[in-house]
């Protein structure tokens, strides 16, 4: 049995992580932020990332792997973005991680562990309208990297780049069946992603199958990112 710290784990990608994580006999502690759950198994506790002081006093001594699930889709214009919202994304999707690995990181060394962030296909691929998602998802790219080379051979630290998954972030983008359609026909698999297909990668980064993998950011986007 393992330990497993997933925050943002009350919807989507992060609730399907904890249900694996949890249906195999692993410890979850698990984060929610605007909507309270609960599973069998599984510690849930409150936290805002966007907190300047968090509570882990719940966390266990040892950690092996943390996963890191908030995030924001936001596309609009180039010229209608302020300097705020992307300051606002940036403190979500990026200085949340760092707070996380930096709360996480004294119980992460006990053992061999790994780090698993989320990024977005929007990152190596240019699409209209994506310029506040990318420029902080492109920053936790980096991040990724930089902490992976800091910590090996400890802690492992991997990246996931997903297209467009069918969660409640991406609901203003898959709000009835013709868009539904539409973006699904954009992808070379012709459908949109389920979130247990980014829980089955981040439950592969985080597992002793993928110990030689660090520093990487795996594309999971239905082909988006490498076939035209």
């Amino acid at each position: 049995m393992k330990n497993y710290w997933i925050i943002g784990a009350s919807s989507g990608i992060g609730r399907s992580l904890t249900e694996m994580l949890s249906e195999k006999g692993h410890r979850v502690y698990a984060t929610y932020c605007k909507n309270e759950f609960s599973l069998q198994g599984v510690e849930s506790h409150y936290l805002n990332v966007l907190d300047e002081n968090w509570d882990t006093s719940y966390l266990p001594e040892r950690l092996d792997g943390l996963v890191y699930c908030p995030g924001s889709i936001n596309l609009k214009p180039f010229k209608r973005i302020s300097a705020d919202a992307f300051l606002s994304d940036y403190q979500l999707q990026v200085l949340g991680a760092v707070k996380a690995v930096q709360a996480a990181l004294p119980r992460l060394k006990t053992a061999p562990s790994s780090v698993v962030f989320f990024s977005t296909v929007a990152v190596g691929t240019g699409f209209n309208f994506h310029t506040q998602v990318a420029a902080s998802k492109g920053a936790v790219e980096g991040l990724t990297r930089s902490l992976a080379a800091e910590f090996a051979p400890t802690i492992r630290f991997n990246c996931i780049a997903p297209s467009l998954t069918d969660t409640p972030l991406a609901g203003k983008l898959l709000g009835n069946d013709q868009k539904r359609e539409a973006n699904a026909q954009r992808h070379p698999m012709k459908r949109i992603g389920d979130p247990e297909d980014l829980a089955h990668a981040a439950e592969f980064l985080l597992s002793e199958k993928t110990s030689w993998m660090t520093g990487q950011i795996l594309h999971v986007d239905g082909g988006m990112s490498a076939i035209k």
